[in-house]
């Protein structure tokens, strides 16, 4: 496959805007696009095997079961997990971490302890961690990151005491692109006793991901950012931790006995985080979305978004009106992601302005205020590339981005 190959598979690609133009998607980050293969998939559920699954033994029932099932098989081999009962689905990034904030909450935090959180979280993974500390009187603490962005790995032994129970980290900033060394802060934090929890929004469409090796005790991601549909998402976590863990949810389905006079036993993994009828049309397109990203891992694929990313990452590094966060530096990795500022102009002019030369960017706080708190800043630009962008949108998006800049400035 080569970049137009891979744009072949998106329809929304070859449609034009309301204005003319072609479309140049720079919001990746936020949502991927959707490819013919998700799409097929989930007309194929919804208009074929239309059936709640678990439950019934009819012929639609029993396909669409198998359907959802086999999906969750595709997500153990892909991030490398040991058993299938330890991939919960979920609506999202956001659905799994607060279910780990409250089910481990429930088990695992009290008062007096502590949850170390980095300053380059995306509100979904500080919010419930602040909900959780609060209903429990536990303590926040906060791994800071430097001037390029960098996690400052050093400073969390010293964060760590024996009250420490989780570590809540990114595997790739939302805003700042840079892989963190999550397998390092999980060394540091099991040689303590100290759970570790990553989210893997970005970084489960950017790195090859296995959480073995990783050994983190949990990792969660969404499916619409790695082109399956919206309100599909998988947390992933150790059989021993989960199955310490009480149910977030009550309902159908997650239960192995109800009686009003002895009350309930749950089911056993996955089953007992997964109350109620299920994305059961959604789901599934995880399976489509995986096949594709393990094409895309191809050597001539990444290494013309190498290209690219170097191409960009240099053209806004040059430009000395140009203030870019997220600059990698020794070993420390950098995705096609890039978030910036511009002296003298506001981020969501320079967004209307792009959009109208056909440009989709992101613009604000990136769910991420307290790392534009950390830069001194009210929001950024951000332009988020995938694999079916070109090095001819890449030019042209610093060519209109040059022209933005100097109507505004």
């Amino acid at each position: 496959m080569n970049v137009t190959d891979i744009r072949n598979h998106f329809p929304i690609l070859s449609e034009k805007l309301p204005g003319g133009q072609d479309l140049v998607y720079l919001d990746n980050a936020a949502t991927s696009q959707r490819p013919n293969e998700v799409i097929d998939k989930y007309l194929q559920l919804s208009t074929r095997y239309n059936a709640n699954i678990h439950r019934a033994v009819h012929y639609l029932a029993v396909e669409a079961t198998d359907q959802y099932e086999k999906t969750r098989e595709a997500v153990k081999d892909f991030i490398g997990a040991e058993s299938a009962k330890e991939i919960i689905f979920t609506s999202g990034t956001t659905a799994s971490i607060n279910t780990v904030a409250y089910s481990y909450g429930e088990v695992f935090i009290g008062r007096g302890d502590n949850i170390i959180v980095s300053q380059a979280e995306h509100h979904s993974n500080i919010v419930p961690w602040q909900l959780l500390a609060e209903r429990k009187g536990a303590e926040i603490r906060v791994l800071p990151v430097d001037d390029d962005g960098r996690l400052r790995i050093e400073l969390l032994p010293g964060l760590i005491d024996k009250y420490t129970r989780l570590i809540a980290v990114c595997h790739i900033s939302n805003v700042l692109g840079l892989v963190n060394p999550v397998k390092e802060i999980a060394e540091i934090a099991h040689k303590r006793g100290v759970h570790v929890l990553v989210d893997g929004a970005q970084g489960i469409v950017h790195e090859n991901v296995n959480v073995k090796d990783l050994d983190c005790d949990f990792y969660v991601f969404s499916g619409h950012k790695m082109y399956a549909v919206p309100f599909t998402g998988v947390l992933y976590g150790k059989k021993e931790i989960l199955d310490c863990m009480p149910p977030f949810l009550g309902g159908g389905e997650m239960i192995e006995s109800v009686s009003l006079e002895n009350g309930t036993t749950f089911a056993p993994l996955p089953g007992k985080f997964e109350a109620g009828t299920q994305n059961i049309s959604g789901t599934p397109t995880l399976t489509a979305a995986i096949d594709l990203c393990k094409q895309l891992r191809d050597k001539e694929i990444t290494d013309y978004q190498q290209q690219l990313a170097e191409y960009v990452m240099d053209a806004l590094m040059s430009d000395e009106r140009i203030t870019l966060y997220g600059v990698p530096r020794g070993n420390i990795s950098k995705i096609p992601l890039f978030s910036f500022t511009v002296k003298g102009a506001h981020h969501e002019d320079l967004a209307l302005i792009l959009d109208k030369m056909g440009i989709a960017v992101r613009s604000g706080q990136m769910c991420a205020e307290p790392l534009m708190d950390r830069f001194g800043v009210t929001g950024m630009v951000r332009a988020s590339f995938a694999a079916y962008n070109t090095l001819e949108e890449a030019r042209y998006f610093i060519k209109s981005l040059d022209r933005a800049i100097k109507m505004l400035v």
